[in-house]
């Protein structure tokens, strides 16, 4: 009985197999990052602090990864695969169920953290859920500057910390050069993460991802804090959105130019990489 209701539901369209690995990876990640910075938030601080945060997004990475890795990829995020797509690696057809995936397993994550913590929420605002002030809540499920940050000190930012993050994943998953173990990749993404907001959160929260920040602004309108998520900022929204994409092809071409380029497979020519020819007569 079990193997015919599993026949029966097997999906086997490579494509919608990966939107759906897609969106449980996504959701995975979100889940844990957005629901420890509700309990920071909401705990009024005596439930954690800025660390808690850094590490359950660096956890959820590593899980995230765990469950997509194997049929999609394991992307994750908008402009990893907006890059993918232009460097060759994944055929625009692709782009779309990538995105689609990842997209509404962010949405569905907010929604989900937003039903953990609703009473929580309506304890710490009365009932009014702000984007600014003493009691602002959106910041829960998306990011937002610091009031001191100009608009473009933090798209600098966000640019910067996805340099970094595309930088880090090169070097993980580079088998030319000096690439991470096997098996070890997702957890060394996961503390990749958390040393990103360990040294880069402060000013913009480090969205890095398209994925991981429309979804729930697009949620947190729906849900009662309005159009001000969009106004916020002088209009931050469309920050998380372009330098994360700027940032991932910045970061491919940094990492091609100062090392894939050079370190081509070398012919055999009876030589080792590295040593000398020495001409004989």
């Amino acid at each position: 009985m079990l193997e015919k209701i599993q026949k029966a539901i097997t999906i086997r369209s490579c494509t919608v197999r990966e939107l759906l690995a897609e969106a449980l990876g996504m959701f995975i990640l979100m889940v844990f990052g957005l629901s420890s910075v509700a309990q920071v938030v909401l705990g009024r601080g005596n439930f954690g602090q800025h660390l808690s945060i850094n590490l359950g997004f660096g956890i959820g990475v590593t899980l995230g990864i765990h469950a997509a890795g194997g049929i999609s990829g394991a992307h994750l995020n908008a402009a990893i695969t907006l890059t993918q797509c232009i460097l060759g690696n994944l055929p625009w057809t692709k782009l779309p169920a990538y995105v689609i995936g990842q997209f509404l397993g962010s949405f569905t994550a907010a929604a989900t953290v937003f039903g953990l913590y609703y009473d929580a929420l309506y304890d710490f605002t009365k009932g009014n859920f702000t984007v600014t002030g003493p009691t602002a809540t959106a910041s829960i499920f998306c990011t937002y500057p610091a009031p001191y940050v100009s608009l473009l000190g933090g798209f600098f930012s966000e640019f910067i910390a996805t340099v970094m993050l595309l930088l880090g994943i090169l070097v993980i998953h580079d088998d030319k050069n000096n690439g991470a173990l096997k098996g070890t990749e997702a957890l060394l993404m996961g503390i990749l993460v958390l040393g990103i907001g360990l040294g880069m959160g402060l000013n913009t929260g480090y969205a890095m991802n398209p994925s991981r920040d429309l979804p729930p602004r697009v949620f947190t309108a729906i849900a009662g804090w309005g159009t001000d998520v969009f106004t916020a900022g002088h209009h931050w929204w469309w920050v998380p959105l372009t330098a994360p994409i700027l940032g991932s092809l910045a970061g491919t071409l940094i990492y091609k130019l100062f090392i894939d380029f050079h370190n081509q497979p070398v012919l055999e020519s009876g030589n080792e990489k590295g040593q000398p020819v020495v001409e004989t007569s």
